[in-house]
C-alpha cells in the first residue's frame, strides 16, 4: 500500500500522526488477536465435548433401537429455543438459554414403561445436540474475527507503521536537502557579494 503525502511541513505532521495512532493502536489489537484465539480454542474443545457426549449417550442406547420403532414420535417436539447473546472481545456470541419441548400426553397404561426414559434421552439429547451446534456456531464467529484482526494486526505491523515510517524519512531528508541546499545558495551570495565589495573598493 504506497502511503500518499507531500513534502511539506503539513504533510509530516499528519504522517506522524496517523504514525502514533497505529502504533498505539497495535498492542491493543494483538491482545485482542491473542484473547479471541484463546476463545476459538475454548469454543472448539467445549463443542468437542456436547458432540462426545452426545455420541456417548446415544451409544449407551443403541441397545433399545429395536425398541425406538415402536416409540410415537408425535409424544416430543421441540417447541422453541431460547439463544442468549453476549460479547467476547467485541464479537456477539449465541448462548444456549434454554429448550422448551412440547410433550404429548399418553396413556401410561397402554403404552410401553420405557416410554418415560425414551422422553427423557431424547431430552438430553436434543439439548446436547443444540449445545453443539451453538458453540460450533460460536467458534465459527470468533474464528472469523479472530482472522480480520490478525489481518488488521499483519496491515498494521508489516505495511502501514513501515510505509508511514518510510515516509516520514523521505520528508525530512528531502526537507533537510532543501535547507543544506539554501544555506549553500546564501554562502554563495554572500561569498559574491564579498567579492564584488572588495572588487568596487580596489
Amino acid at each position: 500500500m504506497a502511503i500518499k503525502f507531500q513534502y511539506n511541513k503539513t504533510s509530516l505532521g499528519e504522517l506522524g500522526k496517523q504514525l502514533k495512532m497505529r502504533q498505539k493502536a497495535l498492542p491493543t489489537i494483538k491482545s485482542k488477536e491473542s484473547a479471541l484465539r484463546s476463545e476459538v480454542k475454548k469454543a472448539k474443545d467445549s463443542a468437542g465435548d456436547y458432540r462426545r457426549q452426545f455420541e456417548s449417550l446415544k451409544g449407551e442406547y443403541d441397545y433399545m433401537v429395536s425398541l425406538w420403532g415402536e416409540f410415537d414420535r408425535d409424544l416430543l417436539r421441540i417447541a422453541d429455543v431460547d439463544l442468549a447473546e453476549r460479547k467476547i472481545a467485541g464479537v456477539r456470541i449465541p448462548e444456549l438459554a434454554d429448550v422448551h419441548f412440547e410433550e404429548r400426553a399418553y396413556d401410561l397404561f397402554s403404552s410401553p414403561a420405557w416410554f418415560a426414559d425414551g422422553i427423557g434421552i431424547l431430552k438430553r439429547l436434543a439439548r446436547l445436540g443444540l449445545e453443539y451446534e451453538v458453540y460450533n456456531r460460536r467458534m465459527e464467529l470468533l474464528d472469523f474475527a479472530r482472522r480480520k484482526t490478525t489481518q488488521k494486526v499483519n496491515l498494521y505491523e508489516k505495511v502501514q507503521i513501515p510505509g508511514y515510517e518510510d515516509a516520514i524519512r523521505k520528508i525530512k531528508r528531502f526537507m533537510e536537502d532543501e535547507e543544506n541546499l539554501s544555506k549553500s545558495a546564501q554562502k554563495i551570495v554572500k561569498t559574491k557579494q564579498q567579492n564584488a565589495g572588495e572588487g568596487a573598493m580596489l
